[in-house]
């Protein structure tokens, strides 16, 4: 597979009368830091919960450094170094920040404990700091999860992702639902971290000044197929993405009106 991480072969997937997955076939490398485009329900997410696990296709395969995952469940998808964050972030409301990066690291090392106070000893605790720190949380670790703003929801439900040895890093919407001012602060903490821990991104986004500042490569999908992939600057000029994807937003930014 020359060398891929990641290697999607002809991905189907239907759910009733809509093909969500058409015979898509990507190769991901090491180090990269790929865009995913599309509009709504052009089968993005749908990708990556195949790639991660949480869907298995009618046809196809997807391999990990040559290794066919394809009917892996997500705990042991994520194991072998593939992790995510949801468009949505995935925490215990009731617990502090601190504290959610605990329960997190007992899993990750498939513990499960019946009381919460042996997930607290010292070594654990600097542990659950350390991450926090490399997303700049660290001052955050009392607070309960409820009172942090989207950006901050964010950055710790993609911090608990990036827990243990992450080979890809898979961010679905990381920008979404937060302001304009947060956006580039938030991608910048993300990838010096991924970056740091030599791991693979790829990450679902609309807003694409994301897109343009951060990705090296560009996946752009319409109707569940992948109609263009390569780098920003061409697939961006690609005349389906124009059409499908980018449209009118990209014509309004080239006038100097965005």
């Amino acid at each position: 597979m020359n060398g891929s991480l990641i290697s999607a072969r002809g991905l189907v997937k239907r759910f009733g009368a809509v093909t969500a997955a058409d015979n898509v076939s990507v190769e991901i490398r090491p180090h990269e830091t790929v865009g995913i485009i599309g509009a709504n329900g052009a089968g993005k997410t749908t990708f990556v919960n195949i790639v991660t696990g949480y869907l298995k296709p009618d046809d196809g395969a997807i391999y990990f450094r040559g290794q066919d995952i394809t009917r892996l469940p997500p705990r042991e998808v994520t194991r072998l170094g593939i992790r995510r964050s949801f468009q949505v972030a995935q925490l215990f409301p009731n617990l502090s920040v601190r504290d959610n990066v605990l329960v997190a690291l007992a899993a990750a090392a498939g513990a499960f404990p019946s009381a919460f106070a042996q997930l607290r000893t010292q070594a654990q605790i600097e542990e659950a700091e350390r991450i926090l720190a490399r997303v700049g949380l660290d001052a955050l670790v009392h607070r309960n999860t409820t009172e942090l703003p989207q950006g901050q929801r964010k950055l710790l439900d993609i911090a608990i992702a990036m827990i243990g040895q992450s080979a890809a890093l898979l961010l679905d919407e990381p920008t979404s639902g937060i302001s304009a001012e947060e956006k580039f602060p938030l991608m910048d903490l993300v990838l010096n971290a991924a970056r740091a821990a030599e791991a693979t991104v790829l990450f679902i986004e609309h807003d694409m000044e994301v897109v343009e500042r951060y990705a090296e490569r560009v996946i752009a999908f319409y109707d569940g197929r992948v109609i263009a992939d390569g780098e920003p600057a061409h697939v961006f000029v690609d005349a389906d993405v124009r059409r499908f994807v980018v449209g009118a937003e990209l014509h309004r930014r080239e006038r100097g009106h965005a």
